[in-house]
């Protein structure tokens, strides 16, 4: 019996998103672009698992999720560990990427796939279709010094020049990502840089005096970590706050009081409004959570994942420009870091201009249309 998946309609280009399973900022961060994808009248299936298909569920609960298998990365409990653990996954990452590879052709072949976007899951390319790759990491950071990160770079080049195409989520100069998204060479493939890009927008609500939104992600045991420093402290607080535990597929949920509310996951609308009113965000020092608060130009407080090379030099980057308070998870204290925020010069966020999405997106759709089109041409004339 043909599934519904292949009875394809001719009308609609069927596009793939699939966003990789490292913490759920590369999933909420797909969240804009399949919005756009829909909007241009395309037909999108997903690829996750998870906590990514959990969240992409409760955010897009019409669309067909088909089950990826993720990379899995296990992180260390300390910073020094960190590398290392890193590295020893490298031949289970690599059979991952030689694995997704294998399933894009037959997932291809078998619901009649128009298109792929990939959120740095690097084995989702393929020969005869176009396929994006998106990262805001065109110079990943290692930690271990120059000649790694030229390395690193390298590697990361070949990979992302077997796709047709690469998208930034950055501005083309001076962005939010720093040296991250602007190495001293761009990789070999069409590369577009989409401006920062949000699922937040921001509205009538105004800030509430002492409201914080704590916003608790990436992979575990870190996360769990920080938890648990938020918690010990957050009793202590006399404000109110609104903590965000990140767990999208987990049912138990924390007590709540009248002045501490707990979730597991909120849906985006409920979290724009949370992040409105907060007069002040904490949360790791991730590329789309440092997205989302640009969006919505707010204060915050960021806590890189200890070890993580990429987050720490965005942390660092960002209290640099002061654009964003940064407290190493170690040092954290919530208490002593709200008073030093208070005293902090924070500069505004700079603001980019949201329709380089819609248009990189239409345009790239155009093009795979006209490809169709041309095409059929030509398999009509043979």
């Amino acid at each position: 019996m043909q599934s519904s998946l292949t009875q394809k309609n001719s009308q609609m280009l069927r596009i793939l998103v699939a966003p990789l399973d490292w913490g759920l900022g590369h999933a909420t961060r797909c969240i804009p672009i399949i919005n756009a994808l829909l909007q241009l009248q395309c037909q999108v299936l997903l690829a996750a698992e998870g906590k990514q298909a959990a969240l992409l569920k409760k955010e897009f609960p019409q669309l067909t999720i088909m089950p990826l298998t993720g990379y899995n990365v296990k992180y260390a409990k300390t910073k020094r560990g960190f590398l290392v653990k890193i590295l020893s996954q490298t031949p289970r990452l690599l059979y991952a990427i030689l694995k997704e590879q294998r399933w894009l052709k037959q997932v291809v072949k078998e619901h009649q796939i128009d298109a792929v976007i990939s959120d740095n899951r690097y084995g989702l390319y393929h020969a005869h279709i176009p396929t994006v790759f998106i990262t805001h990491q065109l110079h990943i950071k290692t930690g271990l010094g120059s000649w790694a990160d030229r390395v690193v770079q390298k590697i990361n080049y070949k990979f992302i020049q077997r796709f047709k195409q690469c998208w930034v989520p950055d501005s083309e100069t001076t962005g939010l990502a720093g040296a991250l998204s602007h190495p001293s060479k761009l990789p070999a493939t069409g590369v577009h840089f989409l401006n920062p890009i949000s699922r937040f927008q921001s509205n009538t609500l105004s800030v509430q005096a002492g409201h914080l939104l704590i916003i608790l992600s990436g992979p575990e045991p870190q996360r769990t970590l920080l938890e648990e420093k938020i918690l010990q402290e957050i009793v202590h607080y006399n404000g109110t706050a609104t903590v965000v535990r990140g767990l999208p597929e987990v049912v138990t949920m924390l007590p709540s009081t009248n002045m501490i509310k707990f979730y597991n996951h909120l849906p985006s609308i409920d979290i724009n409004n949370e992040m409105q009113k907060a007069e002040y965000v904490i949360a790791r020092s991730g590329y789309t959570t440092i997205m989302d608060v640009a969006a919505l130009q707010k204060k915050s407080i960021l806590i890189p994942t200890p070890g993580q090379a990429e987050q720490e030099y965005l942390g660092h980057y960002l209290c640099t420009k002061k654009w964003a308070l940064t407290v190493v998870q170690q040092k954290f204290s919530l208490l002593q870091s709200l008073q030093e925020a208070k005293t902090f010069s924070y500069q505004p966020l700079a603001l980019f201009n949201n329709d380089k999405l819609k248009q990189v997106l239409e345009g790239w759709v155009q093009s795979i249309n006209q490809g169709l089109i041309l095409g059929n041409q030509k398999t009509k004339k043979t």
